[in-house]
């Protein structure tokens, strides 16, 4: 899609006023305004105003899913492998989308007004990469591993990825530039983040309930003081 196409320029407009004012508030005069097209615009190419918000919502998540899809595993292809293409592909969309603040700020505006839109996108992408990922995590940890604790180990690993996406002013100001430069750029932090999951994974004694570890941990405390 060419950067001066029609439905380019509109999305681009609708990216920004909808992420400013929320789909309520935005019109389809100022987005038509701002794209320099017709006000018929968004009925021809889009239908209405809500189908022009969803078509917002999905755009970077379609350009990034076309341009680093997940590799066409053998079925004998090993868990751990299938685990580090998932993170790498993972961290390369999530830094290729553009215009990060105006996605996250109508993410935001969403989450606190919802339209339904989310729920599509949902469905759409994010339901089908979560099973995904917990079923790769599922041979790793074996059979005994409950679906909630699943649900955790895969949203741990996705909060590490989405730290880095949006948290790039803070890590400016904590790590110097050289340090950022050298050690991390995205596929450093793909693999540090596999290697990290993967070791969580493997040494988490995930089967067994945490309360019992703590119990037993608590249960040693009596016999460590009372040999001092």
């Amino acid at each position: 899609m060419a950067i001066d196409d029609p439905t380019s320029k509109i999305l681009a407009a609708a990216l920004e006023e909808f992420s400013e004012k929320g789909f309520r508030a935005a019109t389809i005069r100022d987005i038509c305004a701002k794209a320099g097209v017709n006000l018929a615009a968004v009925n021809y190419y889009f239908g209405d105003k809500k189908k022009l918000y969803s078509a917002v919502f999905k755009q970077a998540h379609l350009r990034a899913h076309e341009d680093y899809p997940l590799p066409k595993w053998a079925p004998e292809e090993p868990p751990e492998n299938r685990l580090r293409d998932f993170v790498r592909v993972s961290m390369l969309r999530m830094q290729s989308k553009t215009d990060t603040n105006f996605h996250h700020r109508l993410m935001m505006r969403e989450f606190s007004q919802p339209t339904g839109v989310v729920e599509e996108l949902v469905e759409e992408f994010f339901r089908p990469h979560h099973k995904l990922l917990m079923s790769i995590m599922q041979e790793i940890v074996g059979p005994n591993v409950p679906e909630y604790r699943l649900n955790q180990l895969a949203f741990s690993m996705i909060g590490q990825c989405l730290f880095y996406r949006f948290n790039q002013p803070v890590l400016r100001m904590l790590v110097p530039q050289e340090t950022l430069d050298e050690h991390f750029g995205t596929e450093d932090l793909a693999e540090y983040i596999y290697r990290f999951v993967l070791t969580a994974l493997e040494h988490g004694g995930w089967g067994e309930p945490l309360e019992r570890q703590t119990l037993a941990s608590d249960s040693a405390e009596p016999s460590a003081k009372g040999r001092l």
